[in-house]
């Protein structure tokens, strides 16, 4: 564990990992994959979804800017 690099040091996240830096249920780490909201890509034979840092920040950037918008 000590020699995995941390979460947002990386260039691609789970999306538990999405829903742990946002504190949001594992549903809702999911609709804003799947409404497109957060892009992400999926991955390997199963599928899994990945989801670039880069992307998870400016996402939360929109939600900042959105939330001032609408103050």
């Amino acid at each position: 564990m000590a020699n995995q690099p941390k979460v947002l040091e990386r260039r691609f996240i789970t999306l538990e990992e999405v829903r742990e830096v946002l504190a949001i249920s594992s549903a809702q780490a999911y609709s804003l994959v799947r409404t497109g909201e957060l892009r992400a890509i999926r991955v390997g034979g199963r599928g899994l979804w990945r989801i670039e840092c880069s992307e998870l920040e400016a996402f939360i950037q929109r939600a900042y800017h959105q939330q001032r918008q609408s103050s």
